[in-house]
């Protein structure tokens, strides 16, 4: 078999591994059937769709020819590790760390701080737009989370609520 695009058949494979992890892990779950769902059962159908979608990519990889073989180029680190970065500060923001006495900063503090730690992956920054993207995303979360499903965790830092 002969690889004609290099990059499907990886994306294909990594979507094929995640697929297959996450539908191990939701096992650990009561899965229920179709009639009476338990806590594991959309988390094994998620991943077993992402991994057949994994194999239906690993398959086009294999029989679509591209111009040049699609190769992978250099990974692109600087944008790799600001969206982790932003998604871990996030995650630390929003519940705080006892352990160095960093309270919790809140849902809205902690989606702002995420919006411009992850616009800093892109090689351009506008201030303005980010501001606006930050803002629709922490008026939408608050809505979604806190009024329509009624979440409870912090909205505002705890020095201030």
């Amino acid at each position: 078999m002969n690889i004609k695009s290099q990059r499907d058949f990886f994306a294909g494979a990594i979507f094929c591994a995640f697929g297959v992890a996450f539908a191990w892990g939701a096992t650990t779950y009561n899965v229920g059937t179709g009639a009476r769902m338990g806590p594991g059962y959309f988390p094994l159908i998620v991943g077993i769709l992402i991994a057949i979608m994994g194999a239906l990519i690993v398959l086009k990889s294999l029989s679509v020819e591209t111009e040049d073989g699609e190769p992978i180029g250099r990974i692109a680190w600087r944008p790799l590790a600001f969206i982790i970065g932003a998604n871990l500060v996030f995650g630390v923001l929003l519940g705080g760390l006892p352990g160095i006495g960093l309270p919790p900063m809140g849902l809205i503090v902690a989606i702002y701080v995420l919006t411009f730690i992850a616009s800093l992956a892109g090689s351009q920054f506008n201030f303005r737009a980010v501001t606006l993207l930050a803002t629709i995303l922490a008026a939408g979360s608050y809505f979604a989370f806190v009024v329509a499903l009624k979440l409870q965790f912090p909205v505002w830092p705890t020095f201030i609520a």
